[in-house]
This record gives C-alpha cells, sequence and structure tokens, in this order.
C-alpha cells in the first residue's frame, strides 16, 4: 500500500495540487543548480523516479509516453526560441557562428557512424537500423546547456548555445532524413533531396519570419504574446508534415526578432518601430523564458516516471554505455582541436550532454505499425537495444559536465556541496534575479546606459554620511 493510495483526494484536486508541488520543487531545484551546477533535470528525473513508488500504477499509464512526445516537441520549440532570443548577430561573430556550426555537424557526423558500428558489434543488429538509433546519442541537448552555461565567459558562453542549437537542428534533420519514406536510390538522390529539403525550409524560414515579425510589431491587442507562440507552434507541425526541418523556422524567427536592426534595413526600416518593440519583446522573452521553464520541467519528470532502474544494474548496458560515451568525448575533443585551432577548448570539450532530443527521437523511432497495419520495411527498431543505455548515457554526460562547470568556477567539488549549499540559497538566488531584473528593466525600459548604471549602484552601495557624527564632533571642546 502506498501513501497516496490511503489519502481520500478525488484524482482532479490530486493532480492539481501533484501539478503545482512539481513546478515549486522544480523551481527549488533550480536555485540548487544554479549554486552547485548540478544540472536540475538530473534532480526531475529523480523526482519522476520517486513519483513511480508514489504511484506504482502511473508507470504503465500510456498517457505518459504520448504526453511526454508531446510536452518534448512543444517545449524543444520553445527552448530553442529561447536561445535564438539572446543571439545577438554582428560581423564579429560570424567566424564563431562558423566554427560552432563545423563543430556541430563533424562532432554529429563521426558520433553517429562510430556508435553505429558499435551498436551493430554490441547488438547484431544491421548498420541502418543502428544508424538510426545512434543518431539520438550523438546529439547534444540546448535544453540543458542553454541554463547550465550562464556563468562561463561570453565567447564560450555563445560559442555552447550556438553549437547545442545547431546540434539539434543538424540531428533533427539527420534522424528525419533516416526514418522518414524515401525512395533514394544513388548518392546523388540523397544529395538533391537532403539539399532540396533545408533549401526549401530555409525559404519558408526566413519569409515567414519577415512577415512575423512585422505583425509582431504591428499588433496592438494585449493578448498577443501567446498567439504568436500558437503561430510558431503551428508552423513547426506544418513543416513537420512535410518533412521540413522546423527548427530553422524556430530559430530564424527568434534571430530576426532579437536583431531588427540588422534584418530590417533600408526601406524596410520603414516597417518596424524599435521603440514599441523593444518592451513588448523583454515581455515576449520572459514569457518564453517561463514557458520553456514549465514543459521542460513536466518533460523531465515523465522521463523520471518511465525510467526502468532495473536496467543501471545490467552489467551489459553500463559496458556499452559507457563505450558509447568515450566516443563522444574522444570525436568531440578532436573536433574542437581541429576547428578551435590554438584556442581553449575547456571547459567546452566536457560540455556535451544529452537529454531531451535524444529521449524525443527515441521514442519516435518507427516501429512499423501505420493506421493499424504493421509493415516490415518501416520497422527501424532493434529488439534487445535497452533504454537504460539512454539514462546511463544522460547521467554520464550531464555529470562530466557539472564537474567541468564547478572547474570552471576554479571551486572544489567539496566547497560547493558542502560551503556553498547552505540554507540561504533561496534567499541569495532570489535576491540575485531580482537585481538581474532591476538591471534588465533599466536598460530595455528606460535605456540606461552603462556610465549611468554604475552611478546607481555606486549611489546604492554608498553609505550615507554620519550628519549627526559630524555635529557632534564640531561640538565637542578642543
Amino acid at each position: 500500500m502506498t501513501l497516496l493510495s490511503i489519502l481520500p483526494i478525488k484524482p482532479e484536486y490530486l493532480l492539481i495540487i501533484g501539478g503545482s508541488l512539481i513546478i515549486i520543487i522544480s523551481f527549488v531545484f533550480n536555485f540548487i543548480s544554479k549554486k552547485t551546477n548540478i544540472p536540475s533535470v538530473l534532480m526531475l528525473m529523480v523526482l519522476g523516479v520517486a513519483i513511480q513508488y508514489l504511484v506504482p500504477d502511473i508507470k504503465d499509464n500510456p498517457l505518459i509516453q504520448k504526453s511526454l512526445i508531446i510536452v518534448g516537441k512543444v517545449g524543444l520549440i520553445l527552448i530553442v526560441l529561447e536561445a535564438a532570443l539572446d543571439l545577438k548577430l554582428s560581423k564579429d561573430k560570424i567566424g564563431l557562428i562558423i566554427r560552432s556550426f563545423l563543430v556541430a555537424l563533424l562532432a554529429l557526423g563521426f558520433s553517429s557512424v562510430l556508435i553505429a558500428f558499435c551498436i551493430q558489434g554490441f547488438l547484431g543488429a544491421d548498420f541502418y537500423k543502428s544508424l538510426v538509433y545512434a543518431v539520438p546519442l550523438s546529439i547534444m541537448s540546448s535544453a540543458i546547456i542553454i541554463p547550465s552555461v550562464t556563468t562561463l565567459a561570453e565567447e564560450k558562453k555563445e560559442f555552447m548555445i550556438y553549437e547545442s542549437t545547431f546540434s539539434d537542428i543538424l540531428g533533427i534533420i539527420f534522424f528525419q532524413f533516416l526514418t522518414a519514406p524515401n525512395e533514394f536510390e544513388t548518392t546523388q538522390d540523397v544529395i538533391v533531396g537532403v539539399s532540396t529539403n533545408i533549401g526549401i525550409t530555409i525559404l519558408v524560414a526566413v519569409v515567414f519570419s519577415y512577415i512575423a515579425v512585422w505583425i509582431f510589431n504591428k499588433l496592438t491587442s494585449h493578448v498577443k504574446l501567446f498567439l504568436v507562440i500558437s503561430i510558431l507552434t503551428l508552423m513547426y507541425g506544418i513543416g513537420s508534415v512535410y518533412h521540413l526541418s522546423s527548427l530553422i523556422i524556430i530559430l530564424f524567427f527568434g534571430i530576426i526578432l532579437n536583431n531588427v536592426e540588422l534584418f530590417f534595413r533600408g526601406p524596410l526600416k520603414k516597417l518596424m518601430d524599435k521603440d514599441k518593440l523593444k518592451p513588448v519583446f523583454h515581455e515576449f522573452h520572459i514569457i518564453t523564458l517561463e514557458s520553456a521553464f514549465f514543459l521542460r520541467t513536466f518533460f523531465f519528470v515523465m522521463f523520471g516516471i518511465t525510467i526502468s532502474l532495473i536496467s543501471l544494474v545490467d552489467l551489459q548496458v553500463a559496458i556499452q554505455s559507457i563505450v558509447f560515451v568515450a566516443i563522444l568525448y574522444v570525436v568531440r575533443f578532436l573536433t574542437l582541436k581541429v576547428i578551435l585551432w590554438n584556442k581553449e577548448i575547456v571547459p567546452q570539450l566536457w560540455i556535451a550532454p544529452r537529454g531531451l532530443i535524444t529521449v524525443l527521437l527515441f521514442y519516435t523511432i518507427p516501429n512499423g505499425f501505420e493506421n493499424g497495419v504493421y509493415d516490415p520495411l518501416r520497422d527501424l527498431t532493434i529488439g534487445n537495444f535497452d533504454s537504460g543505455v539512454l539514462l546511463y548515457t544522460i547521467l554520464i554526460t550531464s555529470l562530466v559536465m557539472t564537474l567541468a562547470l564547478i572547474k570552471a568556477k576554479g571551486k572544489k567539488i567539496s566547497d560547493v556541496i558542502i560551503k556553498d549549499l547552505n540554507f540561504n540559497f533561496i534567499e541569495d538566488g532570489m535576491e540575485e534575479e531580482m537585481e538581474d531584473e532591476i538591471r534588465e528593466y533599466h536598460e530595455s525600459e528606460l535605456g540606461i546606459n552603462q556610465e549611468e548604471e554604475n552611478s546607481i549602484e555606486d549611489i546604492n552601495s554608498s553609505e550615507p554620511e554620519d550628519i549627526i557624527g559630524d555635529i557632534e564632533n564640531e561640538q565637542e571642546p578642543q
């Protein structure tokens, strides 16, 4: 008998209470993550495992897996949009963008092929199916990376945001190409098909983004922010139906919205009112951030609910996972060394967690059933592939990233766990967030420049004059 089975609570109220508690706990996990660099998604997965024991029947509920896919896809849209809204383009960043793209492309390609060979060797599956399983394991998780690299130097932070976003997009393009029905017979057909798909997607993304940003600037309704998000998810859904790389559409919209002065130039400049757009953009950014947090929370909790802990004690699964992770880091090391020639590659080398996109793609591998009819040619599943490999890979890569970020701060792990994590961390974190929000408000809404901001900080930090003390000193007899 579980604790919840003896509580006389109606299911609808239990769902409301449980959902609210999960959000509150996730909020606390975020502060712990900032203090310790332990990814909050790991704590959310542990929370999901704990829910398994509180509600044993929930794991077998088919709605969990279906909801996991839907929440994951919408969450991925908002996470990429959140990243794009943080990216400012300029001429001096062209090299950084190209380097991050090349690292993402080469690491994805080489890791996928090498892991596919290993899966083929371990499980005896054919190479094509092995490659389908290898691609999700080779994609970095922007859902974990983007909120985790805020403390890095600006150039390293932007590199990781670009690389993880490109990794998501390129990985999804590669996965969709492998799993979508096609009639390619030659290498030339493959090159033409993929190039056409990407070309059409970019064309649609550019045209749609310009129109959407212009409409966004013209809307006067007070309830327009979620309307824009709904249009973006609609475009993602339509693009996915036609096998387009829909994340490119989301990325282009966010980048153009955040860089209107760069994209709306010449005659197009008259179409935009930057003074009107600035406060609305700030509100839209907050809404996107909050929504991504909400969906990311429930995705990883639901993934934790579906986890089978038995696989963690399977030696074969552990060995396979360690081999796959070793390949990921060796390929990443060589790629970073070649592309970032004579540049420091630490801690970027160790920031390569797997997460949302890995799980999401794994659960969408075609099993051959379509409209209740089984087609063996469309069955790309490997029966003896243990999903525990996903759990091991996510845990190992996330823990490695945690240690790397702690070391990048110049701290010891013992100091972080024992000294930094105290009962005041929530209060301290809230104060820091309030200060950041006030600073951001002054910069975006009031247009305060750096000198004015520094003067405000000097006034706030200076101690008040001791006027009474001065008068008393003057009255003392000489």
